[in-house]
């Protein structure tokens, strides 16, 4: 890792020497006159000298980051860069003494209390300024950097706002910078269930994610091929390789003092095989008796308790808002005739709803319960959007969350109808996002440069925006970047890293700020080398 000082270009000149030896001239004028009229050799008087101008420097450029700041109010000054004397002051006992810590070590400088002095960097809430809790604003004046933010996390993006202009010029401009989120929700989708992560491997990406101002990890951890974090629970559903419940606490810890969330994911009632592993007597069943791979039969008691016990676990586990119930996928849904499919199903909702009703509201119900289960843990679900459906009895509990990632499933729905219905949707729309180990199904790996270009929150199906519903952050929060280990074989740890850097950087650009960069993708591309902590 470069050390922010370390960077090769050449700093600012304070200003050129014919404009210097001007203003120099101009102040031996001044001081050669005399305020009496008498004589020229005479000094003045300091009651009646003139004050000597103020020293002008060239207007500083914008500050280059990842994610572009949205506003600079350049000043008349040299800026500011650490020195050897540089501290970096707040409160050790106040809510900022992780950001200060930190940022001294990133800084190798001494973390201070008591008033700053020229050379530091001050870290200071205002809980009544605006822009919410991850807004910032960066005061560059008189020899010192002062970053506000009405919560710690407006002022840690503040800070890595700072880490990131350094590395990109060598100094933090003089004057004002003034930045927030266009999106509250900003992040990476990550596959842990088929393809085993290590713990170092996810720190790592929360680091490269914060740095993005990245604020989400989604933690994707059950599925067919395997059940990836330690259960007390249950630990007879877990595979082999998984993370301990001491691991998890680890990445946990590492992710709140980086201000990112991190989102588990328990997929059901289909993507269950590494639990009915465990619990064959559970697995779906068609009217062949052949079992339908990695769906659970929702029309067992035993189910729901299975999968109740393992969602009050992890909602006890994850200390963030939110739990991921899946709900995609469903075989008993994806069959041509789902009721002479699976017609024990159809009796049972017919039984339960009347003769309208269908397996799809036995799906439904199956989602709002799970719901219903995170609900009493303190998490809001989130789950995918083809678990939502129309012209049922039942209806999808409208707090839900809508995960939008596809509209080539079966009785698939246009992004706009789950907005007409008030409904949030996030936006993981797999023609952009969708980053699949191997490239199976026609997908093929996401390149930053088209995100860049041509996605924005608003599409958030193949590449058109909505238009006939508000996609603001209202009703369209954000979205995250996924990775999927379908052919987990295919590529290395280190492959991925790679592969998802560039992508990365070009979302957390797009869901800061969804308007047109002012950079080209080949620029853009250089700075974000240049500002990368690991180059």
């Amino acid at each position: 890792m470069v050390h922010p000082t370390g960077s090769t270009r050449p700093t600012r000149r304070l200003g050129t020497p014919a404009a210097l030896g001007a203003a120099a001239l101009a102040v031996a004028l001044l001081g050669g006159c005399s305020g009496n009229g008498g004589g020229g050799g005479e000094q003045a008087s300091a009651s009646h000298r003139s004050p000597s101008p103020t020293k002008s420097y060239p207007p500083p450029d914008p500050p280059r980051t990842v994610p572009a700041v949205r506003a600079f109010d350049p000043g008349n000054g040299p800026g500011w860069k650490p020195a050897k004397d540089t501290r970096v002051v707040a409160d050790p006992k106040g809510p900022l003494a992780d950001e200060a810590r930190m940022l001294a070590g990133e800084l190798k400088a001494d973390y201070a209390t008591g008033s700053p002095r020229k050379g530091d960097i001050e870290l200071t809430l205002d809980k009544g300024r605006g822009g919410g809790a991850e807004a910032y604003r960066i005061t560059t004046r008189d020899g010192r950097v002062v970053i506000t933010g009405a919560a710690d996390a407006g002022v840690f993006y503040g800070t890595r706002t700072v880490l990131q202009t350094l590395r990109s010029g060598g100094e933090v401009p003089e004057g004002v910078i003034d930045d927030r989120p266009d999106r509250p929700q900003r992040g990476l989708n990550l596959d842990i269930a088929r393809k085993h992560f290590t713990p170092e491997w996810i720190e790592d990406r929360l680091h490269e994610m914060a740095d993005l101002k990245l604020n989400q990890l989604a933690l994707h951890f059950s599925d067919d091929q395997g059940f990836r974090i330690q259960s007390t629970s249950h630990p007879e559903v877990v595979s082999r390789e998984h993370l301990t419940l001491a691991q998890l606490r680890h990445i946990l810890d590492v992710a709140k003092k980086l201000h990112i969330t991190v989102i588990p994911e328990i997929d059901s009632p289909g993507h269950l095989g590494a639990v009915l592993r465990a619990h064959p007597s559970l697995q779906l069943v068609n009217v062949n008796g052949e079992p339908a791979e990695g769906a659970i039969d929702i029309g067992k008691p035993a189910s729901a308790r299975l999968i109740d016990d393992l969602l009050r676990e992890y909602s006890k586990t994850f200390p963030g808002p939110y739990f991921h119930i899946g709900a995609d996928e469903y075989s008993a849904l994806m069959a041509e005739d789902p009721s002479a499919s699976y017609p024990s199903l159809a009796a049972q909702a017919r039984e339960k709803y009347g003769p309208d009703g269908r397996i799809q509201d036995l799906a439904t119900a199956w989602l709002n319960d799970r719901a219903a289960v995170v609900r009493e843990g303190g998490k809001k679900a989130k789950a995918w959007n083809d678990g939502f459906f129309t012209g049922g009895v039942v209806k999808a509990d409208k707090n839900i969350e809508v995960e939008y990632w596809t509209g080539k499933e079966a009785g698939e729905r246009v992004p706009a109808s789950y907005l007409s219905e008030g409904r949030t949707v996030a936006n993981l729309n797999d023609e952009y996002l969708y980053y699949v180990l191997g490239e199976p199904n026609d997908f093929t790996y996401p390149t930053g440069e088209r995100i860049y270009e041509q996605w924005t929150p608003a599409v958030l199906r193949g590449t058109k925006p909505v238009t006939s519903q508000k996609t603001g952050p209202q009703q369209v929060p954000g979205g995250r970047f996924a990775v999927w280990c379908d052919l987990a074989g295919t590529q290395t740890e280190e492959q991925v890293a790679r592969g998802i850097r560039l992508p990365l950087n070009a979302v957390s650009q797009k869901l800061w700020d969804p308007g047109k960069p002012q950079l080209s993708w080949p620029a853009f591309t250089k700075l974000a080398d240049r500002v990368d902590a690991e180059n």
